[in-house]
């Protein structure tokens, strides 16, 4: 879902950029930019998704409940 949601970020600003050509007659620059910013904020909230640690406590897939293993106990 959250993926879906970068790509929106992405692609949204270059049609209200594209629309805003068409409205106001102003040539590429609005959507230019409306790239510029997509591509910004996109690759901006891509790289905090890829670098946010997997939250294993409420999954249930770690018994032990966050917590790194003891020095010593075995598998």
């Amino acid at each position: 879902m959250e993926l879906s949601q970068i790509g929106l970020e992405m692609v949204a600003p270059i049609g209200l950029g594209a629309l805003l050509d068409h409205w106001m007659d102003w040539g590429p620059w609005a959507m230019i930019a409306g790239a510029i910013l997509g591509l910004i904020t996109g690759m901006t909230h891509l790289i905090t998704f890829l670098n946010r640690k997997p939250n294993l406590d409420s999954s249930g897939d770690n018994p032990q409940g966050g917590q790194p293993p003891k020095e010593g106990a075995g598998p």
